[in-house]
């Protein structure tokens, strides 16, 4: 009978030690190590995250854990192109699609936006025309593919298949309006927003506005009863009824990868380290040195889609063809060790560098990347942000004569920075990097001296753009409207590049077996479009650099 007693104390204490630890873990993880004020509490006061574990894997996207690698070719440069010499790079961890964007998901991405903006509508018809794909892309003077012309975008055959005709600027808008979409369910989801109802063309959702005035969307209002991170102090104050960045609710943006990105995803490195090193180097996404699989039951087999030979784009018809003759299928072939499929062949894809020949590894070896421009919102005089109107949507004349918005009704005004945010600033002095150690003076990589530099050593953009001595075609539109196409017609032209041409990664089903090595770079003007570039989407990752869990050793 004692023991008993004894054994009752005993669980008494051990229970209560356990229900003071609990207690003491959870309000400790609760309670600021700052100042000791209790975040979360029920009266509101501070709300954040605390449970927050990692990035969700968004919609399409696979995990690409960073690292170093020899980024440019390690191949022969049987080209001559000199623009790809090795350069030890390091690549943070991102995401980046399973598969090409294909013809379903950006007509999903057409249809939304004919519906929000209809072409019959004066007031928008620009905003749908212009982020058509370019159809007549397939047609050849001496050639028959009006089938593709007719069908491939919206028939169902076509449906799996990567878009094409698609320019470099198309494909950034559609990124823009799928980081929106995406987050917005997100929202949705954690009942901080109810989108049952009718979208208003002149208050287009975006990510951006939401972040500084979430209230502008209360026509569709959360839901209480699902929305459980809502707060009610003694007065009757709510907190918790937008999702501020603090709830990790609202996702990075999906982009355009970089090209080292591109091409450190594209080699699949993840199987060929030994502890802390690569075991040797790789021709193509996949391993070996030959396009076709060396396994008993595929042996033979092409491993991508691409031009075997001069009028072979797909092979004898039988069981060594590869299967396409133009694009196939995303998926028809095997994927690389992160899981990304077609990352050589089917069609080459943009990246979001503005192309030079030369990767200046000298100044950054850390998530290199050409292009920066940087942009702030722009504050109306009352404080506010400024909002796109209706009526104040600024739309860009291509070089082609194809009309783009370059905003959204509802989107906030983007302005580049100033002073306010470059004066003495050791890691950037201006908004346009473009050009950086690239043309200017203090590189002296001058294609030929024009004009003066003001006191701060910028030159004027329209300047800069010499420094290659490409072609300058004008496009203007007359007092009546109609467009005026003024073409170079110089013969002393001595290079296509300018700021306006970006860089394309991979081979395409036009392309030969060179091509497919992911070190090649190559460049398009990033106003047009071609039937063998498409694209993919990326995310940068945040927070750790690997996946939660014990990492694998090989």
């Amino acid at each position: 009978m004692k023991n008993v007693a004894i054994l009752k104390v005993f669980l008494i204490a051990v229970l209560s030690v356990t229900a003071f630890s609990c207690k003491k873990s959870s309000s400790s993880k609760n309670s600021s190590r700052a100042t000791g004020w209790q975040i979360n509490g029920r009266d509101g006061g501070f709300q954040y995250n605390t449970n927050f574990k990692e990035q969700e894997t968004a919609p399409g996207l696979v995990f690409i854990e960073g690292g170093t690698f020899t980024k440019g070719r390690v191949q022969d440069d049987v080209m001559h192109d000199w623009n790809n010499t090795p350069t030890q790079q390091h690549v943070q961890s991102f995401y980046m699609d399973e598969t090409e964007v294909t013809n379903l998901m950006y007509v999903e991405y057409l249809d939304y936006m004919k519906k929000l903006y209809p072409p019959d509508d004066e007031l928008y018809k620009n905003i749908y025309t212009g982020i058509l794909p370019d159809t007549l892309v397939w047609r050849n003077r001496l050639g028959y593919n009006e089938v593709m012309t007719e069908n491939y975008l919206r028939h169902p055959a076509y449906a799996e298949y990567p878009v094409v005709g698609v320019s470099w600027i198309q494909a950034v808008e559609y990124s823009n309006w799928r980081t929106d979409r995406v987050n917005e369910l997100s929202l949705q989801k954690n009942g901080y927003r109810d989108i049952s109802g009718e979208q208003d063309p002149d208050n287009y959702f975006s990510s951006d506005r939401y972040k500084v005035d979430p209230s502008a969307y209360d026509n569709g209002e959360a839901d209480p009863r699902r929305n459980r991170n809502i707060k009610v102090d003694a007065d009757g104050n709510e907190t918790g009824v937008y999702a501020s960045m603090e709830t990790g609710v609202i996702g990075p943006k999906y982009r355009l990868p970089t090209e080292t990105e591109w091409e450190y995803a594209a080699l699949g490195l993840s199987e060929l380290r030994s502890y802390n090193l690569y075991r040797g180097r790789k021709k193509y996404p996949w391993d070996g040195q030959y396009t076709r699989s060396g396994k008993r039951k595929y042996r033979g087999d092409q491993l991508a889609n691409f031009k075997q030979g001069k009028g072979d784009y797909g092979g004898i018809a039988g069981w060594s063809d590869d299967g396409a003759d133009i694009t196939n299928a995303v998926k028809s072939y095997a994927p690389n060790d992160y899981g990304l499929y077609d990352m050589a062949g089917n069609v080459a894809e943009w990246v979001a560098d503005v192309y030079r020949p030369i990767v200046d590894d000298e100044f950054n070896d850390f998530n290199y990347y050409r292009g920066n421009v940087y942009t702030k919102n722009a504050i109306t005089e009352e404080g506010t942000v400024k909002i796109v109107a209706s009526d104040e949507v600024v739309y860009d004349t291509l070089s082609n004569g194809k009309i783009v918005a370059r905003n959204l009704p509802g989107e906030i005004v983007k302005v580049a920075v100033d002073e306010n945010e470059t004066y003495l600033r050791p890691n950037f002095d201006r908004a346009d990097n473009i050009n950086f150690r690239d043309g200017d003076k203090r590189s002296s990589r001058y294609f030929e001296s024009f004009g003066e530099e003001d006191e701060d050593g910028n030159a004027d953009a329209s300047e800069t753009r010499k420094m290659y001595d490409s072609p300058k075609h004008s496009i203007r539109r007359d007092s009546l409207g109609n467009l005026i196409r003024e073409y170079d017609k110089s013969n002393n032209r001595t290079s296509l590049i300018n700021d306006e041409v970006r860089v394309y990664k991979g081979g395409s089903w036009k392309d030969r077996e060179y091509w497919l090595d992911p070190a090649q770079r190559r460049y398009f003007p990033q106003d047009m479009a071609t039937d063998y570039i498409g694209f993919r989407c990326a995310m940068s990752r945040v927070g750790s650099k690997s996946k939660m869990g014990a990492k694998k050793k090989s």
